[in-house]
């Protein structure tokens, strides 16, 4: 690709250089997601994330990094690491993403069930928890001396 430039009248000639690949340390992401080094290290080793190796150092890309976030999200709403490397897997698998929406539905589906279940089983335990509370205090105020 050539570029021409012009500077106090003058033409000339320069080769445009490809932007270089934004790139990110261990210490990078580690600090960016509030994560240890260990556990980027442990993503590594589940193949979830992939960084290029230069001497004993890796070099993040953009596409580690965002498989990365994916996998945080995925934490936080529950899944385990075994179910983002298969949703990963899907999406280098599958260009038009069919394969991937339909897996992460079902995830997502199962997740969802699984939550109102506890919440239920909660709802039931807090409604427990305060008969048997209210049967304390109801004992102890006809027990206390006056």
């Amino acid at each position: 690709m050539t570029t021409r430039l012009t500077l106090r009248g003058t033409r000339s000639t320069a080769t445009a250089q490809p932007k270089p690949e934004v790139t990110y340390t261990i210490s990078d992401l580690s600090k960016e997601f509030g994560i240890t080094t260990r556990t980027i290290r442990f993503y590594e080793s589940r193949g979830l994330i992939s960084p290029e190796r230069i001497g004993t150092n890796r070099r993040y890309s953009k596409r580690d990094r965002v498989r990365l976030m994916l996998r945080l999200r995925g934490r936080n709403l529950g899944f385990t690491v075994e179910d983002v490397g298969e949703y990963l897997a899907l999406y280098d698998a599958d260009p038009g993403q069919l394969a991937q929406t339909q897996h992460l539905l079902e995830k997502v589906t199962a997740a969802i069930s699984g939550l109102e279940k506890k919440r239920d089983d909660i709802g039931r335990a807090l409604s427990d928890l305060s008969d048997i509370r209210i049967k304390c205090e109801a004992h102890l105020r006809a027990k206390s001396p006056r």
